[in-house]
């Protein structure tokens, strides 16, 4: 079955927010020295087409873009950064897209957590705020375009992206030739014409990722614990031996370090790790990056 003109039109959209995506990480990784994972071969994971991250459970995810530190065509860097992009019409399905949203970045979220990677996803169209504010309240950073201030943007260069269900097949067959007529200099244009119509919520989504790319550690707290476990049959057998518990200097093999490293923006990184040689590999991941 052909592709109906409606779907096709919302792909162009959905590609055409992507550019507008990979515009605005361009400048953060080119500053911070950090690559971009995005769609497109790439020897590191075997010449994939999409930026596919495995979770710790063995799911496969495939992502918009990922910010890396030290990573490269042909390795795989540490991500610090999971970014996602979505254009909708209509609000009806913006539930589930945020769903989906989430579903693919929150494992790998939970997966790479020893890096407490940022978590953002770029909206356009039409979104509700409860489905916004749901990605919000799982701590994502949302940078959202409503289909109005994209509409104006397109405008501009004479190309009126409204439509609705009653919106004939001629008219999108109409608006795809209008959009693929587009130079590359003026999709980027566009963009920038989108970007300056939100400009403090572009700046603010842009200013917390780089606060999270360069946050510096105030504090790191490492605690030994030490002892044996004393199981008990019961409640009452717990509280007896709690209160008969005297501790004593018998020396008892440590059992696990328990981590948290808090960082000057707020983020925080717990672990608990057994083995001592393991906990100091952990430890100098986060080591100050010296220039070679």
């Amino acid at each position: 079955m052909a592709e109906s003109p409606a779907h096709a039109f919302g792909q162009k959209l959905g590609e055409f927010l992507e550019i507008l995506v990979e515009h605005l990480l361009i400048p953060v990784a080119t500053k911070h020295g950090l690559y971009i994972d995005r769609k497109g071969l790439r020897p590191a994971r075997k010449n994939l087409k999409k930026a596919t991250w495995t979770d710790k459970y063995g799911s496969k995810h495939d992502l918009d873009f990922v910010l890396e530190r030290g990573g490269s065509d042909s390795k795989l860097g540490d991500p610090i950064a999971f970014i996602e992009a979505a254009w909708r019409k209509g609000t009806r399905h913006s539930k589930n897209k945020v769903q989906e949203i989430q579903g693919a970045i929150l494992p790998l979220v939970e997966t790479n957590s020893y890096f407490a990677p940022f978590a953002g996803a770029v909206l356009a169209g039409d979104f509700t705020a409860p489905a916004i504010q749901q990605l919000q309240g799982l701590k994502f950073k949302v940078l959202y375009f409503p289909t109005n201030t994209a509409a104006q943007a397109f405008q501009k260069f004479g190309l009126d992206i409204i439509s609705n269900d009653t919106t004939p097949r001629n008219e999108y067959l109409a608006k795809i030739a209008a959009y693929n007529a587009f130079t590359h200099t003026e999709r980027i244009e566009i963009i920038q014409e989108m970007i300056k119509l939100k400009q403090q919520d572009v700046d603010e989504f842009i200013q917390t990722l780089e606060n999270s790319i360069t946050r510096q550690i105030i504090s790191l707290r490492v605690l030994p614990l030490h002892g044996r476990a004393f199981e008990q049959n019961s409640v009452l057998e717990a509280i007896d031996f709690v209160a008969n518990y005297s501790a004593t200097a018998v020396d008892t093999p440590v059992l696990k370090f328990e981590i948290e490293i808090r960082y000057c923006n707020g983020d925080k990184i717990q672990a608990t790790i057994s083995d001592k040689n393991n906990v100091l590999n952990f430890l100098n991941n986060y080591l100050p990056v010296t220039p070679p």
